[in-house]
């Protein structure tokens, strides 16, 4: 369940050159905040599906206890075929999930378990994707609407109390065609790294333009990433 992309500077910091430059520097944004806002010293925060754990620093930063969980790697905590953390029944003040939400095959487990690793007052801070090409890793399987998101989470056995959307309509599609290009001046001989990076500048400033001026009842609807945050609801656990 690990994440896209595994280069954790690069999410938290991502570059101008960088063909997903406005989602990572959208997805940084909005998870900082709610790191800032939750975060606590001695919180513990479990980061299921944790991949390279990008967003470590953030809630670092907040003072929490940071656990890393994945199926690979070498996270803290391990998880197993069945999807289970090694870690006690309500011990998670906060469960983090980023961009993994996407990739499971069988929803109800993966919300079985964070219910279970969650204390009573806990919290799920989960992103996923609204609208993206498609990417397994190893599967890819859904998408959401704003509305589509939500009702699943709450289908689970939680309150979503916030849900953030990241880069609007006319932005994302940019991104979109700016992401195919680049694949396709890589193949270019010599100068094809360049030229992507020059076309790469150029998009990506389109696109914050484009974002700058689309409505934000238009990107609530019609995002390319959702951060949610939501609490267990009454008898979930």
């Amino acid at each position: 369940m690990a994440v896209e992309t595994e280069d954790p500077a690069r999410r938290l910091n991502p570059r101008l050159v960088d063909a997903d430059w406005m989602v990572m520097r959208g997805m940084a944004r909005e998870i900082s905040q709610v790191a800032a806002r939750l975060g606590a010293p001695g919180r513990v925060v479990i980061d299921y599906g944790c991949g390279s754990m990008p967003y470590r620093p953030l809630f670092e930063a907040a003072g929490c206890r940071y656990l890393g969980a994945d199926v690979d790697g070498a996270p803290e905590v391990a998880i197993d075929a069945a999807g289970r953390m090694a870690v006690d029944d309500a011990s998670a003040d906060l469960v983090v999930s980023f961009q993994v939400l996407e990739h499971v095959r069988d929803l109800a487990p993966y919300f079985a378990e964070v219910r279970r690793v969650l204390k009573p007052d806990g919290r799920l801070v989960l992103s996923t994707h609204g609208t993206w090409l498609y990417h397994p890793h190893p599967e890819d399987h859904r998408r959401w609407t704003r509305q589509g998101l939500t009702h699943e989470i709450e289908a689970m056995g939680f309150v979503v109390e916030d849900c953030r959307p990241v880069l609007g309509p006319l932005a994302w599609t940019t991104v979109l065609r700016l992401t195919a290009w680049r694949f396709a001046m890589a193949k270019i001989p010599l100068i094809g790294a360049l030229l992507g990076y020059l076309f790469a500048v150029a998009m990506n400033l389109r696109a914050w333009i484009e974002d700058a001026v689309t409505p934000a009842w238009v990107t609530a609807d019609n995002a390319c990433v959702y951060v949610t945050v939501s609490r267990l609801g009454a008898g979930a656990g």
